[in-house]
């Protein structure tokens, strides 16, 4: 296996005979619709990838089928899954796939067979939801815990959020919720405050997420929960649990009721999958839901396995975005769910893509001469289009976009008006806007008039249910994981979150001078 930077593949040169197809005259041809059928590959648990609104040919595709070829995309991601060493800026293995299934060989490390290790803990989750469900884990009063808390930041936040929220409403409707779960991460007192003001502490179970267990602002909030939890006459270890490393402070500390454990192998940005959405998502919803997620989830990781781009999802993706990125060198991508439901995905994507692809150096720590990973924002469709549509349709930058969709709503609950309903008119939105996207309009008024030529892609499916978005999580995180291997990064550290946060500690311990005390100083420290 071969590690080359991008600009060192011999297919490169493959892209100089080419170039993008006119989507305006393309989708506007009788031919548009015949493309639209056919340019799409399916994705686990009935979701498709459809890439027909994106300025792509055949002889652009076989171009990106030869890229991956050379990059060795198959081979990189069989050795990720068979436990390589692909963390190279921390000298790590990749495991995040193995919380969700076997793909490939056993991978043991120091005797542990780390499936066997992630599924235990699994278990374990499992069994204690199922305690605190039926109350034979309570309150001091013998109560049963109505709400659940989980206090993290980062990946210990952003992904159990955003999966919590986007299988509440379906939940809900299938008569599997069982808790309300709320999050506390910013460091801000009014975050915490927010968020105790509206539950009933007394009835609350409390998840300290830190791999570490020594995260500033996680322990800050710790502390500022079980002060809270005092102030009402309650014991704070017996609110609390903490997901965490087997080696933190937090491991076997009399705190907390109970541990469950993760490992290095496990990024922050990845672990929804692990106890770090686990434990949250399996007392919300109960164990069976979360099961259902982690299927969801390795049913795409089979198919990333797929060898032939162009039947494997996530690559395809993954390669157009390449082809945007640095042929086209489009500079952003918008993501774009018309779905409620997946109100808080964009954010999760936003670290997913940008803390792993957002490097400059090589995974040798060399300085690489060409654009990695893009900027990634996003909000859920229909209020997006009422908010920065304005620039994504008229704006002097092209930034792709990638829709997702489905065709019913999770609550099953709508109402028709002039003649169509919620859904029919949430729908309707998606396919008006990628044409609208597309296509353009011809207007002498130039302030009315759209060029058109801006790509996109859609993921569709039946629902939003557990299934779908485990598969809809891993194609993200297997899409970004192509990328990084066609630009020669390591996508599984972030030392770019470190400097600010050694720079935080020197401030609140006084070990500051010049121009840092200024700032310190000016907010009042």
């Amino acid at each position: 296996m071969e590690w080359k930077n991008f600009d060192q593949l011999e297919s490169l040169r493959l892209f100089a005979e080419t170039k993008p197809i006119d989507l305006k005259e393309t989708l506007g041809s009788a031919a548009g619709a015949t493309r639209v059928e056919t340019c799409h590959v399916p994705m686990a648990a009935g979701l498709d990838y459809n890439y027909a609104a994106k300025a792509v040919d055949q002889k652009i595709l076989l171009a990106l089928v030869k890229l991956a070829e050379e990059a060795q995309l198959a081979d990189k991601y069989r050795a990720l899954y068979n436990g390589a060493m692909m963390n190279t800026g921390e000298q790590r293995l990749v495991l995040h796939q193995l919380t969700r299934g076997q793909l490939g060989d056993d991978v043991v490390v120091d005797g542990v067979n780390k499936r066997d290790f992630y599924r235990r803990e699994q278990e374990r989750i499992a069994d204690f939801a199922n305690q605190v469900h039926r109350g034979q884990i309570s309150n001091e009063k013998g109560e049963k815990f109505t709400s659940v808390v989980q206090i993290g930041i980062g990946g210990s936040d952003l992904g159990p959020r955003a999966m919590y929220l986007a299988l509440e409403g379906w939940a809900k409707t299938n008569q599997s919720f069982q808790m309300d779960a709320h999050f506390i991460s910013n460091v801000d007192p009014d975050d915490a405050t927010a968020v105790l003001s509206g539950i009933d502490v007394a009835h609350a179970i409390f998840i300290l997420v830190s791999k570490s267990g020594t995260t500033l602002e996680t322990l800050t909030n710790q502390a500022f929960v079980m002060d809270a939890l005092r102030k009402e006459g309650l014991e704070p270890a017996r609110h609390m649990i903490a997901v965490t490393s087997e080696t933190s402070p937090l491991a076997h500390s009399d705190d907390f009721l109970t541990a469950f454990y993760m490992d290095d192998f496990i990024g922050g940005r990845y672990s929804s999958t692990s106890g770090v959405g686990g434990a949250v998502l399996s007392l919300a919803f109960g164990p069976e839901i979360f099961d259902r997620f982690l299927q969801g989830a390795h049913a795409e990781d089979l198919l990333a396995k797929e060898t032939d781009p162009m039947k494997n999802p996530d690559m395809l993706d993954a390669l157009i975005g390449v082809y945007e990125r640095n042929i086209l060198g489009y500079p952003s991508t918008a993501v774009l769910p018309y779905s409620q439901a997946l109100s808080r995905f964009p954010a999760h994507l936003q670290q997913l893509d940008m803390e792993s692809n957002g490097k400059s150096v090589n995974r040798d720590g060399q300085p690489v001469d060409y654009p990695t990973g893009p900027v990634i924002f996003g909000e859920p469709g229909t209020n997006g289009q009422h908010s920065f549509y304005q620039l994504l349709h008229q704006g002097t930058d092209i930034i792709p976009l990638q829709f997702v969709g489905f065709k019913r709503s999770q609550r099953a609950n709508d109402v028709t008006i002039e003649g169509s309903s919620s859904q029919q008119k949430l729908d309707a939105n998606v396919a008006a806007q990628i044409v609208a996207f597309a296509c353009g309009k011809e207007d002498d008024n130039r302030n009315k008039n759209f060029k058109g030529g801006r790509p996109s892609s859609i993921i569709v499916g039946e629902e939003l249910t557990p299934e779908a978005l485990g598969a809809l999580l891993a194609h993200f995180e297997n899409k970004i994981m192509f990328q990084g291997f066609v630009w020669n990064l390591n996508s599984f550290d972030q030392e770019g979150v470190q400097l600010g946060k050694t720079l935080a500690r020197k401030v609140l311990s006084g070990q500051t001078q010049g121009v840092l005390t200024a700032y310190s100083r000016l907010l009042g420290l």
